[in-house]
């Protein structure tokens, strides 16, 4: 199977892609064909040894991913081959096949394509911890995103949407704050073209619940 491969700490630029054995399974572990893979801010930093997961050299990098079950290890009770399923693998997805614990993965829902499931865990997961597990944020409450047109951002709007805040967006473009509004927003705050402490006091002279 072919792998990008980490063989050297450093930018992207000293990856390479190279065919390697394909992984057999262990007692826990499920084996899956990778059909699409998230990429994100943590595996630029995982590249360069900078990030707090530091795997042994050489490695494949990526933290998230979609596929299918190809095989399953001794003890795995959860899925069978064929099934189609996502999850966090921390680092290993930018290859064509992966071992994967069994508690990392989840069954992609009816409906979803690869390309959603793979790009959905680490940032739906990241704004759900924040606004539900340690926020708790309440219905009615107003949240404020900053960077809401990025993947983690846009996803704490609809998750704040959803749990029934007032969210107010942030971000540096008209073009970036209608993604946003897109996603749900209730108000837009471009802190490009006014200062937005300034604008927050204005709008919200009681201040927000929640900055996120």
């Amino acid at each position: 199977m072919r792998a990008i491969l980490c063989k050297e700490l450093g930018p992207a630029n000293t990856l390479v892609i190279e065919d390697i054995a394909s992984p057999a399974p262990g007692k826990g572990e499920v084996k899956v064909r990778v059909k699409a893979a998230g990429l994100n801010f943590p595996d630029t930093l995982i590249i360069e040894g900078k990030y707090q997961i530091k795997p042994e050299l050489p490695f494949s990098p990526g933290g998230e991913m979609a596929g299918e079950v190809l095989e399953v290890g001794d003890g795995v009770k959860n899925f069978k081959p064929g099934q189609r399923i996502m999850g966090l693998t921390g680092y290993g997805a930018f290859a064509e096949e992966i071992l994967v614990p069994e508690n990392r993965l989840i069954p992609v829902p009816d409906g979803m394509d690869d390309h959603t499931a793979a790009a959905f865990s680490m940032v739906y997961g990241t704004s759900y911890h924040a606004l539900k597990q340690r926020a708790n944020i309440q219905p009615g409450e107003t949240l404020l995103v900053l960077g809401a047109s990025g993947g983690v951002g846009l996803a704490a709007v609809e998750i704040g949407k959803a749990m029934g805040a007032n969210v107010i967006a942030c971000a540096s473009s008209d073009e970036k704050l209608e993604v946003a509004r897109e996603a749900g927003a209730d108000d837009l705050i471009n802190y490009a073209d006014e200062d937005l402490k300034e604008a927050l006091k204005k709008r919200y002279p009681r201040g927000v619940d929640v900055i996120y």
